[in-house]
């Protein structure tokens, strides 16, 4: 059963001059599967420890793409579908897009499961979780500062397939704060 999700990267931007506090760069993007807090918290994790350690954190877009990649990455092994024949090798990735080389597949899973939505109209209605993750205004350049994330309840938010800004204005958030106080509050081990 799917679990689907709706993943927000934020990052509010100050602009010299402005009186109204800023605007915020914005992408989300669609989970279809593993949308449960424990399992996005933990990837959210994993994520910021990679782009900390790279310094590779550019913003909400390449955030939220490096996000797709990652999980992506981690279901590429359903394509081995358990065949110790089938392998992947390491030079040749790009065996893996051949089309002839997934015909043992039903669906390739590994190339469904997320989209890239538009903030704005981007939800679809039968999503149990949403979050936002906020991420810090800063130089990529100076030391990795802490994300805070916002975890809504279990469909704790009007569903429906219509505008996205409605339902994250109107969700109930269980939780509220620092990443790491996240994982701690809401990930059983």
């Amino acid at each position: 059963m799917s679990t689907r999700s709706q993943l927000r990267f934020v990052q509010r931007v100050e602009q010299p001059g402005e009186t109204d506090g800023g605007a915020d760069r914005v992408a989300q993007v669609y989970r279809h599967s593993d949308g449960y807090p424990g399992s996005v918290l933990r990837d959210l994790a994993q994520l910021k420890e990679l782009l900390d350690a790279t310094r590779a954190e550019r913003g909400p877009g390449y955030t939220a793409a490096t996000f797709v990649f990652l999980d992506k990455l981690s279901t590429v092994g359903l394509y081995l579908d358990g065949d110790p024949e089938r392998t992947i090798d390491a030079a040749q990735p790009a065996d893996l897009l051949e089309p002839a080389n997934m015909e043992h597949l039903d669906q390739p899973l590994f190339l469904l499961g997320h989209g890239i939505e538009a903030p704005a109209d981007g939800i679809h209605g039968d999503e149990e979780y949403l979050y936002v993750v906020e991420l810090p205004t800063e130089n990529p350049f100076d030391e990795p500062a802490e994300w805070t994330v916002k975890v809504s309840g279990h469909s704790a938010f009007p569903r429906w397939d219509g505008p996205t800004d409605e339902a994250f204005e109107r969700a109930t958030w269980q939780f509220r704060g620092p990443l790491e106080d996240a994982l701690t509050d809401l990930v059983t081990e």
